[in-house]
């Protein structure tokens, strides 16, 4: 029997031990984290699947996964022969998990519903809860925290990694002001911050409890007169650690255990405590209610401050993004001398060879994510997880996609690539020309102050629709300074996301063709919304790029692309040469300036 089928018939003959009609995890872990520490890889424990984002319902008749359309390939691969079923989301006639469930219990009077209150927010708890309005059943939702722990004997255990303070250029004890203000304004007694990045960035502390992510496994719970760090795990010998920590009791920061916060929540009634449903985790939350804490939810202020970078942050940026760009001009040029030298390169040797180039560069402290070496086939999986052992080898056709990003103490950088390695076809062509004039479109984009992410996504995709081609993951998300590579509140998406882009936000900008067992393409670079006028119109933003890299126009066909496209095209080569050509060897310099140069004049 498979390994995963295996694991889900323990889980449910568990369930039938304790009268529960469902099981719901959700692939989070206490803090509503996007990318969770090994300990909260329950879904992939269960499943197999390994993708980022992805939750999951188990009854006594049927285990289903729902993800995303970055992962449907992915899944329908790596779910067979387990009984799971796919269950996709994103897609027109979706049915999320709230609904799915109303609709399989309506005929049961009294639903028990397991879940793991740890790993799931309040906010996923509270849509069951309403989806259920409309059908004659009362569901009831049992916390089992750590639930999985019963079958999974070898489970890690919760990170502590030494922690260090940076400087973001803005002092934290302003930080901690401004939460202590926001409450006065609120009314509140505190404010409890349980997204990681969120901590981190009030406090200026960085750490790797999370692969990829500097972050610190923890709560902090700020109220006028204190602010509790519920941090510690295990006894602090790391002398990094202490001076980090001697920094902060210094600025009025009390170090607790990491465990301590849910007796402090108990000891703690009447008091009223600002929350963001969508991070704390189902189960503190009803230790609050229990306890006669009074939860204000609503999204805390640290989301919109820390996604628009002070100038220090905005430098710093830049500065990251010139020593990646060279580390990327690096690796191309390795790559396409390889090609030619016939060298064995397989999607792994050219993942590690990247990250070879990044790690001599100032500042690097690790991949921002797990680098996407993808070649052919792969490169239509929008996430494809670059395997190990027996790796494709890159051949000399076709095209290859290569996503990465590296974290510095001054910046967080992300960058797609997609390289031709010889002949293509004429469709390979086509598709690498479309993606780059809508990534072109949106990066020359002109918007009025007030202008949410949804509002411009179609530039980047209208390229493609107009060839009736279009791709099913969003075209940018933020992006932090030091923090993690994906962060809100802002977006570019097609989703009614009404936050407004605002000068010193970064995003993304990466459209995308992804044709199942053929090809991918994606171009990627990360672009700072700037301020460009104001008349008696209004103030008119648009975007600077921040990555520094060459596209390969040996790939395009120039006839897709108008005359404001290549010009943008050019004079973007030509600043990426100009600041990267003075820091490359001279050989290195020479192939930099072959690959910017100007393809307006040969446009038809």
């Amino acid at each position: 029997m498979n390994l995963y089928a295996d694991r889900i018939a323990s889980l449910r003959a568990l369930m039938r031990s304790r009268d529960w009609d469902a099981v719901i995890l959700t692939g989070s872990d206490p803090h509503g984290s996007e990318y969770p520490a090994e300990r909260y890889k329950q879904i992939r424990w269960l499943t197999g699947f390994t993708g980022e984002a992805a939750d999951l319902v188990v009854t006594a008749d049927h285990a289903g996964l729902w993800t995303d359309t970055r992962y449907f390939i992915q899944a329908n691969s790596q779910l067979a022969g387990t009984g799971v079923e796919l269950h996709k989301t994103r897609v027109p006639e979706q049915v999320l998990i709230p609904q799915w469930l109303a609709a399989k219990f309506a005929d049961n009077p009294e639903p028990v519903l397991a879940v793991d209150g740890l790993c799931m927010s309040e906010a996923f708890a509270d849509s069951i809860i309403e989806a259920f309005a409309d059908v004659p059943s009362d569901p009831y939702i049992v916390s089992s925290p750590d639930l999985v722990s019963i079958l999974w004997t070898d489970r890690p255990g919760i990170p502590q990694t030494p922690v260090f303070t940076v400087d973001s250029g803005r002092p934290r004890s302003e930080k901690l002001e401004m939460l202590r203000e926001f409450c006065r304004s609120r009314r509140c007694d505190g404010i409890l911050l349980s997204a990681l990045d969120e901590i981190a960035w009030t406090l200026d502390v960085r750490a790797s409890d999370i692969e990829y992510n500097p972050l610190v496994i923890s709560y902090l719970l700020v109220t006028e007169d204190a602010a509790s760090w519920f941090v510690v795990k295990e006894p602090v010998e790391d002398p990094d650690t202490g001076r980090a920590f001697e920094e902060l009791e210094a600025d009025g920061v009390s170090l607790e255990r990491y465990d301590a916060l849910q007796d402090i929540i108990s000891e703690s009634g009447g008091m009223s405590i600002f929350v963001d449903e969508n991070t704390l985790n189902h189960q503190l939350y009803q230790t609050m209610v229990q306890s006669g804490v009074t939860p204000v939810p609503g999204r805390t202020p640290v989301s919109s401050a820390k996604s628009v970078k002070n100038p220090f942050e905005i430098e710093g940026m830049r500065q990251a993004h010139i020593r990646d760009g060279v580390a990327m001009v690096h690796f191309l040029h390795w790559l396409e001398k390889s090609m030619q030298a016939e060298r064995c390169v397989s999607e792994w040797d050219a993942a590690v060879r990247l990250g070879e180039f990044r790690a001599a560069a100032a500042g690097y402290q690790g991949d921002s994510f797990e680098t996407i070496s993808a070649f052919g086939p792969g490169a239509a999986l929008p996430h494809y997880v670059t395997p190990r052992h027996d790796a494709p080898v890159l051949e000399p056709h076709g095209l290859y996609l290569c996503d990465s990003g590296g974290q510095y103490l001054d910046g967080t950088t992300d960058i797609t690539r997609t390289v031709p390695l010889g002949d293509l076809t004429p469709l390979e062509r086509e598709d690498y020309t479309l993606v780059l004039k809508g990534h072109i479109d949106l990066a020359m984009a002109v918007f009025p102050e007030g202008t949410p992410g949804c509002r411009i996504d179609a530039l980047a995709r209208e390229p493609l629709w107009r060839f009736r081609r279009n791709f099913g993951h969003g075209t940018g998300h933020g992006v932090g300074w030091f923090l993690g590579v994906h962060e809100g509140p802002q977006d570019i998406r097609q989703n009614l996301n009404p936050e407004p882009l605002k000068p010193g936000m970064i995003v993304s900008d990466e459209p995308g063709i992804y044709r199942e067992g053929m090809h991918g393409v994606r171009h990627e670079n990360l672009l700072l919304c700037v301020e460009l006028e104001s008349n008696e119109f209004g103030r008119w933003l648009g975007f600077e790029p921040l990555t520094l890299c060459p596209f390969d126009t040996s790939a395009l066909d120039l006839s897709l692309l108008d005359r404001a496209e290549l010009e943008w095209l050019d004079a973007y080569h030509q600043k990426v040469f100009e600041t990267l050509g003075p820091l490359l060897p001279d050989d290195l310099a020479r192939w930099l300036q072959q690959k910017c140069r100007k393809i307006s004049n040969f446009a038809n």
